[in-house]
């Protein structure tokens, strides 16, 4: 099987060009074209002679993972489901808005958590992504920017398959690399990591002082009503999950995201909204308030408009910042929660 070309450093790229003839600053533009430049392909590399571009397409891979599909919603979103070199497949999103252009990323191919609502969830869990594929998809995620909506990405969100802090490692490193001066120099302050609160990963994100947003998916602030529809709820509480931002929060001086999906008569009545608040006491927040994004599961309907807005206000109430999110791309399963190749709620 062939090496990723990426798991070569500047000087071993270096060595390899000087022994098949090429001189060294040959390798540098071919550095430069891998990590800086978002190619994909050999062929990409026009000031590369054609024969020692041969040479490398026949020893390395530079990209580990292809378009199998893309679906545009009538919202002009963009889905991919992209497949990795062994077959398992994973989607990723490109979310434009009026000012922004967000892709939405996955860590995993599937989930272990098995949170109800989401059609990921109900997967299963198959692997963990590698690093370099997490990098791929991100730098296949830029070339695309820029040839659909012809603007650069503006934004990063680990909101997609998979949870992100059960593979943490691969993840920061994919997107340490992203956000090196000495590569693309994208700026942490534009990427967030969403995760459903592992609180274990929580605190080593602080005490690394990882530079990037936290969002985490809470739903409910009542432990019975969450482990209802997160079972991830029954390992980690919500005062083991308070603890753990607090932690977060004293450690990065970081305001913390929370996520909230409204469902009609589970967790959208008043002492819902009033938990959501007591829980938000112990430190900084910014509350998103999502929609929810139907799937097949007949378990969960949207809260109606009338209670979202109730609810928005009793936290408005209480000085807590709150932004609604209409969620983009329902209409071809690319919104929050509905990633999930050819899979269906149970």
């Amino acid at each position: 099987m062939k090496t990723h070309i990426k798991n070569l450093s500047l000087q071993e790229l270096t060595d390899y060009a000087v022994q098949h003839g090429q001189q060294a600053f040959r390798a540098k533009q071919t550095f430069e074209w891998i990590w800086k430049k978002t190619a994909v392909s050999f062929d990409e590399m026009t000031n590369i002679s054609a024969e020692f571009r041969q040479k490398m397409n026949a020893d390395f891979i530079i990209n580990s993972i292809e378009i199998a599909e893309e679906k545009v919603s009538s919202d002009g979103t963009r889905k991919y489901v992209l497949q990795l070199a062994d077959g398992h497949q994973i989607e990723s999103v490109l979310i434009p808005s009026k000012d922004r252009l967000t892709a939405c990323i996955s860590s995993q191919v599937g989930c272990a958590l098995g949170c109800r609502f989401c059609a990921t969830g109900n997967m299963g869990f198959v692997r963990d992504m590698d690093a370099l594929e997490i990098h791929d998809q991100i730098m296949l995620l830029m070339k695309l920017a820029v040839e659909k909506f012809h603007t650069s990405l503006d934004n990063i969100v680990v909101m997609g398959m998979g949870e992100p802090l059960l593979n943490l490692n691969n993840t920061l490193a994919a997107l340490d690399k992203i956000s090196d001066k000495t590569t693309l120099n994208f700026s942490p302050q534009r990427i967030t990591i969403s995760t459903s609160g592992i609180t274990s990963e929580i605190k080593k994100m602080a005490d690394k002082n990882i530079p990037y947003h936290l969002a985490i998916s809470l739903h409910s602030a009542n432990d019975s009503k969450r482990k209802q529809f997160m079972p991830v709820g029954n390992k980690y509480s919500l005062s083991m999950l308070t603890d753990a931002l607090k932690y977060y929060h004293q450690k990065t001086g970081n305001r913390i995201t929370i996520e909230y999906i409204l469902f009609d008569g589970l967790n959208d009545a008043n002492e819902d909204a009033a938990s959501l608040a007591s829980f938000c006491r112990s430190f900084p927040v910014k509350i998103n308030i999502i929609p929810y994004n139907s799937t097949a599961s007949q378990l969960f309907k949207p809260s109606s408009s009338a209670n979202i807005k109730k609810f928005i206000a009793f936290l408005e109430s209480k000085n807590i910042i709150v932004n609604l999110r209409h969620s983009k791309g329902s209409d071809i399963q690319a919104a929050c929660g509905q990633l999930a190749k050819n899979n269906t709620l149970k």
